[in-house]
């Protein structure tokens, strides 16, 4: 064997990052090696064991917005310097299935950016695996039927067990360069999600009446996004959407406001935004930009700002109404995922110990 020590870093909302971690760290134990299994959430220092010539470091994430989410990027930037240390990168991303067919997710820069980091750290990187397991954002569709699930779980932990066994061999694997043409395509998209989308997303999240104040939530949050104010969960900019929340909740309480979203959207766009432009034309505060060679940028740039800032007081709104039993009836009942049909993910149980999860 090429290695007598593996370490795994990993973060993971539903368990399926998790998952593939626990999934690779077995083959190494069964292989002898000496192994660790680091879960990075609410992490405040980067702790790295003792390193060998013969370790191999291993970072497996989800994939939110074409990209790792912000908190993995924030680890990887504080992990220290090595020099000529083997790592891996594997990241889970939404994967479905047609009939007889699986379907992949889209990787984006969620592979290509951790490898620039981790190269500018003085690392070797020995593998890059997309892993394409179920979907899980509730808020685009419901959660995949049981059945679908554990197929695509059987498919992927092939994938991986094939994955782990090569490079432990000391051999290499590059499947994520196989979409380079297509995450590079991506690219525009992962600063819209980066930069604006996942603000907006962090705001689509609510308690209804059947909440009970067990701050199951809070506890588990990996980000400390969720905090407690008038005796009701209130969800932060610093939300990455992992659902963990949701799937933790058990009253089933977190509704995403499918209704309540769509609307700030249309309002922000059709009438918020023009209104505020013309205001600011008519007063001669924006006179300087018919000048700019960049207008065109320019607008966008003030659009995010007005509709992040648009989403920001109405979410307050709506978090101080939904004390109203009609309003909070109106958004449970306008929001998709009060409604069975709407599943919830859930990881396959025999996969992931939720009482592990902090």
């Amino acid at each position: 064997m090429k290695y007598d020590q593996l370490i795994i870093y990993y973060f993971s909302g539903t368990g399926n990052a998790r998952n593939a971690a626990i999934w690779i760290e077995k083959i190494a134990k069964e292989k002898g090696l000496k192994t660790h299994l680091i879960n990075i959430d609410r992490f405040k220092t980067v702790d790295v064991p003792e390193l060998s010539e013969k370790t191999l470091i291993g970072f497996c994430s989800p994939t939110h917005g074409f990209n790792m989410p912000p908190i993995v990027l924030k680890f990887l930037f504080k992990f220290p310097k090595v020099k000529n240390a083997d790592a891996f990168i594997l990241n889970t991303r939404a994967g479905m299935k047609l009939y007889k067919f699986y379907l992949p997710g889209l990787s984006g820069v969620a592979q290509l950016l951790p490898a620039l980091i981790l190269r500018l750290k003085g690392f070797r990187i020995v593998g890059m695996q997309p892993l394409d397991l179920p979907s899980n954002w509730l808020l685009l569709h419901p959660g995949l039927k049981k059945k679908v699930v554990n197929s695509i779980y059987t498919r992927c932990n092939s994938i991986v067990n094939d994955f782990a066994s090569k490079l432990l061999e000391g051999k290499r694997k590059y499947k994520a360069l196989l979409s380079l043409p297509i995450d590079i395509a991506l690219i525009p998209i992962t600063l819209g999600y980066y930069f604006i989308g996942r603000f907006f997303l962090a705001k689509t999240l609510i308690t209804t009446d059947a909440c009970n104040n067990c701050e199951k939530c809070i506890i588990q949050c990996p980000v400390e996004a969720i905090k407690m104010i008038n005796d009701r969960p209130f969800w932060t900019y610093n939300c990455e959407s992992c659902m963990r929340c949701v799937n933790a909740c058990p009253q089933r309480a977190i509704e995403t406001t499918h209704a309540f979203s769509t609307a700030l959207i249309i309002a922000s766009s059709v009438i918020i935004s023009p209104l505020l432009i013309a205001g600011l034309k008519y007063f001669g505060a924006l006179d300087f930009v018919n000048q700019s060679v960049i207008t065109e940028n320019f607008w966008s740039i003030i659009n995010a700002f007005i509709f992040l800032l648009f989403v920001f007081i109405s979410y307050r709104i709506l978090h101080f109404l939904m004390r109203y039993k009609f309003v909070n009836k109106i958004i449970a009942y306008t929001s998709l995922s009060k409604y069975k049909f709407w599943r919830r993910y859930k990881a396959p149980k025999h996969m992931i110990n939720e009482n592990n999860i902090k």
